[in-house]
């Protein structure tokens, strides 16, 4: 396995709370990025496989649904400066 920096991908469901889930299975957030926009595109569910959800002390598989999902923030650092979705 690689050495890839840990990043957060913030998920904003329809009519629910967001979803931070930090994950190493990218190398950067362009990669993480297209990986989302292709599970979008071909209406699939997005794998993770190296990822901590609500910031928990071991890494898991994390399966997300991305069918209800208005809006998908990625970045290198969790901070209210990282920006608003888009």
């Amino acid at each position: 396995m690689s050495d890839n920096t840990e990043m957060i991908i913030r998920f904003h469901p329809v009519g629910g709370e967001d979803v931070s889930v930090l994950t190493s299975d990218f190398s950067d957030p362009d990669e993480a990025i297209e990986a989302i926009a292709r599970a979008l595109d071909e209406r699939r569910t997005l794998i993770l496989t190296r990822a901590r959800y609500n910031r928990e002390a071991e890494e898991n598989a994390v399966l997300v649904n991305l069918s209800n999902v208005v809006s998908v923030r990625v970045a290198r650092q969790d901070t209210a400066a990282s920006g608003q979705y888009l």
